[in-house]
This record gives structure tokens, sequence and C-alpha cells, in this order.
């Protein structure tokens, strides 16, 4: 442009020669005779030349491509270089230059033309799981980002997990329609394992987990073709954006529920400040869609999955590579085990534990669940003595040092199986009470414990019609009466 501004101006303005103004830029005089019948460079089109070699050896080469389909990967791929040499094997008297020049034109007709879509409100939301690197705990480890977008607003639900299984899809799902306080009309994903037992065989077939979580919340689950993750490019540069983001560097924290709603609010921050397409923020356009997402249902979906389990004679049960005890009553029977993303509950006959999630290998051991059996072997409560004592927490672990450093360790637990036997028939909370008042008596002897308790025992209520009843003690006297046959003397 300035180029034709300096020619203009020489020849009209200042009267030179096209010849000398020619000679001075550098450009032919054609070029300047052009320049002053315009203001500006104007691109002209021109008419396509004819390439007769490259349409000698377009046959040949879609053959060559049809012949080798399906024996190419992606890094043993077709190449320019690849395909002259064969032309040049097969009697082609070819440049690499028209080979090259076909290929990519070949290329710029087999690409993608993308469509532009259309959101509405309330409409549709795309889902997937992202790896991203944190430091739990001290320890650098990789994490899994669970993320749905909401696509008319731009709205993002974040959170972190452990492991990227059914157990965290689900479980991210049910957070995230609690924090969006509604459900879109569809879901976009790819075909991951967690939502799609057959991804193409006539027809996807979904997991029955899965298909339970659409039903409850009632959306529709649509997918992307197989291998086209840019069918939801929205989540997919969102995914990126955050780890870019609100992940550099890499974050640290003790715990996963910690790091997770930290990040889920510093995303809500961002989104009072992050422009939408539209020019307003993305929590101004999150208020409008709220408004037209489907209502929640009243009980929210339960993620878990239930596992039938068998308790050992241990009374012990393992899940997941983990093991852990129950009460010492569900021995050899059968439980279930309801999994979730960071806790394991046991249910059997009624009854329920629940513990933390631990890893592969871990043993997680409660020895309240034993305490009809160690009150019947002492051995065994030396055996587990300081995490008997840690569990139960004081004044048990001032108990039993009195009762090592006046009796011995033998002799010891012999006193603390009695002890665990009262926790058996009375319960741990009066026993626990009745010793607290003994050792501040000085006295930690078991007959101060049993005066205790029977001063803590109620009395029992007797009906006014039977008050006037004594009952009197049996004697031995008694039974050999009985033996003998019941006749009075």
């Amino acid at each position: 442009m300035d180029q034709v501004h300096v020619i203009r101006h020489k020849v009209l303005i200042e009267g030179r020669k096209v010849r000398a103004v020619a000679r001075e830029l550098g450009v032919s005089r054609n070029t300047v005779r052009k320049y002053l019948g315009v203001s500006e460079p104007v691109h002209q089109e021109q008419a396509s030349r004819s390439k007769p070699m490259q349409e000698k050896i377009a046959g040949r080469v879609e053959a060559v491509f049809e012949q080798w389909h399906g024996r190419t990967t992606g890094k043993q791929r077709v190449t320019g270089v690849r395909i002259h040499r064969q032309l040049l094997e097969e009697g082609f008297r070819v440049g690499r230059t028209s080979v090259y020049e076909y290929l990519r034109e070949r290329r710029r007709r087999e690409k993608e033309v993308f469509i532009p879509l259309v959101y509405r409100a309330g409409e549709m939301a795309e889902v997937d799981f992202f790896d991203v690197t944190v430091d739990l705990g001290g320890e650098r480890r990789k994490v899994w980002k669970f993320l749905i977008r909401l696509m008319y607003s731009g709205h993002d639900f974040v959170w972190l997990y452990e492991h990227c299984d059914q157990i965290s899809f689900l479980d991210g799902h049910v957070r995230a329609f609690q924090y969006f306080g509604g459900v879109p009309e569809r879901l976009i994903y790819d075909n991951l394992g967690a939502a799609v037992k057959r991804p193409l065989i006539r027809e996807r077939k979904l997991t029955e987990r899965f298909q339970a979580l659409a039903s409850h919340y009632l959306f529709e689950p649509c997918f992307t073709r197989p291998g086209e993750g840019h069918d939801k490019g929205g989540v997919e540069s969102r995914g990126k954006g955050i780890r870019l983001k609100h992940l550099v560097p890499i974050p640290r924290g003790s715990t996963l529920e910690a790091m997770s709603q930290g990040l889920l609010a510093e995303v809500e921050r961002d989104s009072r400040t992050r422009l939408h397409d539209t020019g307003v923020s993305v929590a101004q356009r999150f208020l409008e869609e709220g408004e037209k997402l489907r209502p929640l249902p009243g009980v929210p979906f339960d993620p878990r999955r239930a596992v039938a389990v068998s308790v050992s004679s241990r009374s012990m049960v393992r899940i997941e590579g983990g093991a852990y005890s129950v009460p010492s009553h569900w021995a050899r029977l059968e439980a279930t085990a309801y999994v979730g993303v960071e806790d394991v509950r046991f249910v059997c006959r009624g009854e329920e534990e629940v513990y933390p999630k631990k890893g592969f290998g871990s043993r997680q051991v409660r020895y309240r669940h034993y305490l009809p059996e160690l009150a019947r072997k002492p051995q065994a409560v030396r055996q587990v003595a300081v995490e008997l004592v840690e569990e139960l927490g004081e004044p048990y672990g001032q108990l039993w040092q009195l009762l090592i450093q006046t009796h011995g360790e033998r002799q010891g637990a012999r006193v603390m199986a009695q002890m665990l036997a009262a926790m058996v028939d009375h319960g741990e909370e009066p026993v626990t009470k009745a010793l607290i008042e003994a050792l501040a008596s000085g006295r930690a002897d078991l007959l101060a414990l049993a005066q205790t308790l029977h001063q803590q025992t109620p009395a029992v209520a007797v009906p006014q019609t039977l008050q006037s009843y004594q009952i009197e003690s049996g004697q031995a006297s008694d039974y050999d009466w009985m033996m003998e046959g019941g006749q009075d003397e």
C-alpha cells in the first residue's frame, strides 16, 4: 500500500517519468502504469492452469491409498516421498513437486468443514475428564479433573478425583447438578467406558449405572463420533484453559476434597470477570441460563457401586484390594459393600459400618469390633494393646500403663480382658465413666470398678401390683429336693 502511494505521488504530483520512477524503485514500468489507475493494490484471481501430470497420476495415487488402507498407522503413515517412490517404481515419469501438490490439494478437500452452532439456555452441556498433576500430601501425583461446561453461558463445574472410573464419573454429575441448581436437557460425551458399554455395534449400549443416572435426572445423553474429540470442542478447549490458568504452578494440598473446593471457588470467581462472546460476564449469562435448567429431583442419585462381599472368619472384608474389619458377629455372613469416591459403607442385617476409602494393599481394623473375643483372649489383648488403647482413647491408655507397672504385661492383659468383658456387658460409656471415677479416687482395681458400675445401674421399675411379692433366691437344697421328686416330708 505504501509503494502504491509513493508511485502515484512521484508520477502524478511530482511529474516524474514512468521510466525514471520504475528504475528508482526497482519495479517494472507495467507495475507503475497499473498503480497509476488504482489507489490500492487489487488481487486478481488467476484462471486455474491445467495440470496434465497431476491428472495422469491421480487415478494411481488414489488406488495406492485404497490398497494400503489398514496397513498404516499414525506413525507409519503414507507420505509424499513414499508415493513418489512407488510411482517411479511403476514407470511413471513424474517429479516430486507434482506429487506434493496433488497430495496437498487432496488433504485440503478431505478436511472437515465445521458448522457454527447455536446454543440455547439450559439446552446443552459438554462433559469430559482431563489428567492433571498435583502435589497431594507432599507427593506429586497424576489425578483426574472432571469438567461439565454449560454451553450457553460458558459456566463450569470442576472437581478432582483419584481415579477416572465410573464411580467418579457418576459422582461428578451429582455434584455438578447440585452446584448448577438444575439439569440441562442434553449432555455430550465421547465414548468413554464409564458411559458406553458397546460403542459401535449397530447402536451404542449404555452401562446400567449410567443409564440409571440419566433416568434419575431425565437428561438425554448424546455422544460424539468415535475418535472425533472436536465434536465437543467447547469442553476440550475449556479443560486446557483451566489447566493453564488455574493449575499452574502445580497446586498443593493435603486432600483432593480441599483442593477441589479451592479450584471450584477460583473458577467461580473467574466467571465474574471472564467475558462471554456476547460481551457480558459468564456469571451474568449463567443467571439467565439457571432459570431454564430442569429442576432437580427430590433425592439425589447415589453414585456408589453395590458389591456383594463375604465376611471372613476373622471378620474382615476385602474390596478393591483393601481389607476392612466389621463387627465380629458378622463373621462368615454375606454383606453388601457400597463403594463411593471417598468412603466404603458395609451393610449386614440392618447394621452398617463406614470407612474412609483406602488404596490397594491397605488394612483398616477397628478393635472395638472384637471386644467379645478380646474379653476371652488375654493373650490377644496383649498383642494388640497399643492399637486397642489408642482407639479407645483415655483413660484406657493411662490404665494400660498403670497395669503394666503394677502387674506386668501378662497379668495386666488379663485384667484388661476383664475390663473389656465389663464393656461388653454394660456398654463402653458406663465403663469409661466408672473407670474415670475409680482412677480419680486413686483405685484402678476391678472391685472399685464393679462397685461404681453397681451404683450406676438404675433400679428396675416394679409395677404396683407386684411390689408386695417377695422372691427368695434359690438354694442348693432346693435343687436336691426337686431331684428327689419334690415330695414334702
